[in-house]
């Protein structure tokens, strides 16, 4: 069975869905939903294992090797982002048992589990494929899991919303393919690996190089638009604000962490860093985007009365982090990109799921509406105040790892511009965080009608996140090892 493992990992999950949506009954459907993600969670443990020991992973379905077969390859870098993935969906199923119980119609309870494994399934695939049309596939699986799932929201700009998700994904998801029909046109491989070793040789021939640099924007034009880079983020507020509680907290900890891995698997293991970052300059178009998002994402979260919404605006800024840091094409700055990938998982799920807590409670996360919770639900603002002080960068918790490894590569490749932005980046952080703390803790409420404390469905998996961004930030050895690793292996493709 350990063999099988890379299969198992997307196949379990896939085949576990339709089971959910025809028994469609609640309860059975979150027991199906909880095994399919904790099962992923420990095959993706294992995964990790077995790469940081052997290497990488070549798994051929069927026994058909590549390029006739479907191959998947996992290294490194694909075998973390599985156990992102997997680990958030572990924790956000546990928690999805109350708040999709308050926030969605109970019969549309099974149809949000099924859309919900289907989702792991797509991410999963993504990460572990060796096949550039399979990354498509995977995609598209993921993203219109994606769209049902903010579709189920109570609130009817919801519906809008996904909507709204469903035009520009589709417009992403069409850059992508005519992407990936270029190259196969020019090379007659679908697979990572072949391409890697083929487009070089035609680039250096003068033959067809045009149109591979054709494919290169129109791949990377399609996935900056799926991780919502600025300016392509336009989807992304919307989605996050109206969205169920519990699709919010798994989709930001998640869907844009792939897409970014995505990116890097396009720029380095196929195409290549030094065809990438020398030849297509692509520093040249992306840090600028970056240290735009970060500032202007930022001063836009300050200004937003929603907490949802003011948080979905601060995603949009921390992907400004992660781009910066791989737009530096150094291997201290890609591994900063891949620890605040980890990083931000945990702090920005935390803080999306305290909301749902709230939001259980109160029925509104408009900041208005949450004088005296500090009082009321301690335990919750409490979280909300964790999750803060790591977005913020406060030393000893993973968003201060996150921001001390993009100052030391912004130092070491003299950027000091770029050094500058992530320093005001994390004070207009306090800035947006502080407002929400300042009405919690400082200003007395309206009414004195009580109000509970959350329940422990919601409150523990919250919690889970809070206490692992403490000891990621505490003890970050593992994973800056990994995400090291993982660099030092994306940037020796370009020697």
């Amino acid at each position: 069975m350990s063999q099988n493992l890379p299969a198992l990992l997307v196949v379990v999950p896939m085949m576990l869905a339709p089971i959910a949506a025809l028994i469609n009954r609640s309860g059975p459907a979150w027991i199906i939903a909880t095994s399919g993600a904790w099962f992923a969670f420990g095959a993706s443990v294992q995964l990790l294992r077995r790469v940081m020991t052997d290497g990488v992973i070549v798994y051929s379905l069927g026994g058909w090797v590549a390029p006739i077969g479907i191959e998947y390859r996992i290294d490194q870098l694909g075998a973390f982002v599985t156990l992102i993935v997997s680990a958030i969906a572990a924790i956000g199923v546990l928690y999805a048992r109350t708040s999709v119980a308050s926030e969605i119609e109970e019969d549309r309870h099974a149809l949000f589990y099924a859309a919900f494994l289907l989702n792991v399934c797509g991410l999963l695939g993504i990460a572990i494929t060796g096949d550039v049309f399979n990354v498509f596939v995977f995609l598209e699986i993921s993203s219109l899991s994606a769209y049902s799932m903010i579709a189920l929201g109570q609130d009817r700009r919801a519906l809008t919303s996904a909507f709204q998700y469903l035009i520009m994904g589709s417009v992403g998801a069409t850059f992508i393919v005519i992407g990936i029909g270029l190259l196969f046109v020019m090379t007659g491989t679908l697979g990572m690996a072949d391409l890697a070793e083929r487009i070089p040789a035609i680039w250096a021939s003068g033959d067809g190089d045009r149109t591979i640099a054709v494919a290169f924007t129109f791949l990377t034009v399609g996935v900056t638009l799926k991780l919502a880079l600025f300016p392509l983020h336009l989807w992304l507020p919307n989605a996050y604000t109206y969205a169920p509680s519990a699709v919010t907290g798994y989709m930001a900890a998640t869907s844009t962490k792939v897409s970014i891995y995505l990116l890097l698997r396009f720029f380095f293991s196929v195409f290549g860093g030094e065809f990438s970052f020398e030849q297509m300059r692509l520093d040249a178009i992306l840090m600028p985007l970056a240290l735009v998002s970060i500032l202007a994402m930022s001063s836009v979260a300050i200004y937003q009365s929603n907490v949802k919404r003011l948080l979905a605006f601060s995603s949009v800024a921390q992907i400004g982090y992660m781009i910066l840091g791989i737009s530096f094409g150094s291997v201290i700055g890609v591994a900063a990109g891949i620890i605040h990938l980890f990083n931000h998982a945990l702090m920005k799920g935390a803080l999306f799921m305290a909301m749902g807590c709230v939001m259980y409670r109160i029925g509104s996360v408009r900041i208005e509406d949450m004088k005296g919770l500090g009082k009321s639900m301690p335990w919750t603002m409490a979280a909300f105040v964790g999750g803060g002080l790591s977005m913020i960068g406060v030393p000893l918790t993973v968003g201060f790892v996150s921001k001390w490894y993009l100052l030391q590569a912004a130092i070491t490749g003299g950027n000091w511009l770029a050094a500058v932005v992530v320093v005001v980046g994390s004070l207009m952080a306090l800035v947006y965080i502080w407002k929400v703390i300042e009405v919690a803790y400082f200003k007395r409420r309206d009414n004195d009608d009580p109000i509970e404390e959350a329940p422990l469905g919601l409150l523990i998996p919250t919690w889970v996140l809070v206490a692992a961004s403490f000891w990621f930030g505490i003890d970050a050895g593992t994973t800056s090892d990994v995400a090291m690793s993982a660099a030092e292996s994306l940037l020796g493709m370009m020697q």
